[in-house]
């Protein structure tokens, strides 16, 4: 258990599949992280993923979203890159970028990362403002990056951060 000012992170189990899908199913964050029609079962699909390590976040008790982390091992490409949803009810609470300080201070202390990636949909102006409070400085626009609900190809914008620019 990952304890920051004021969200707590634990790995996601079986029992949060059903509220994970509920937020994800909500419009704001279903915008941005799609899954097909059955949620609880991409849910499951990512925690089953070896190659991913899923948390839920807690606040006041309850879930009110995930963050989730995999890495590059290449010894010469090495880094971890990230991804967050939260409940639309929470945002602006500063919940987010607690979540992310502590993931980022986890994955430097006990797995010694040095260089980490996000990847928000260039047009998610809310995200990339609360990436940037945290330390994340834009690299580059990643043209065509991802089709979208509407079937088109959107832009990502690809974002990095080093440890010693963890900002508190």
């Amino acid at each position: 258990m990952l304890r920051g000012r004021t969200v707590t992170l634990r790995p996601a189990t079986a029992a949060d599949v059903p509220a994970l899908a509920e937020i994800r199913a909500r419009p704001e964050v279903r915008r941005w992280w799609r899954g097909g029609d059955d949620l609880a079962a991409a849910v499951r699909a990512d925690l089953a993923d070896d190659d991913l390590s899923v948390y839920a976040v807690e606040h006041d008790g309850r879930v009110v979203g995930a963050i989730q982390w995999y890495a590059e091992e290449d010894p010469d490409y090495r880094h971890a890159s990230m991804d967050i949803f939260l409940d639309p009810a929470v945002r602006g609470a500063g919940l987010g970028g607690d979540a992310i300080r502590i993931l980022v201070r986890h994955l430097i202390d006990a797995h010694g990362h040095h260089r980490f990636t996000i990847d928000p949909a260039a047009a998610n102006t809310a995200a990339i403002r609360a990436y940037a409070k945290v330390g994340f400085r834009p690299v580059g626009v990643l043209r065509r990056y991802e089709r979208g609900a509407d079937g088109r190809w959107h832009d990502g914008l690809l974002m990095d951060l080093l440890a010693d620019e963890l900002a508190d």
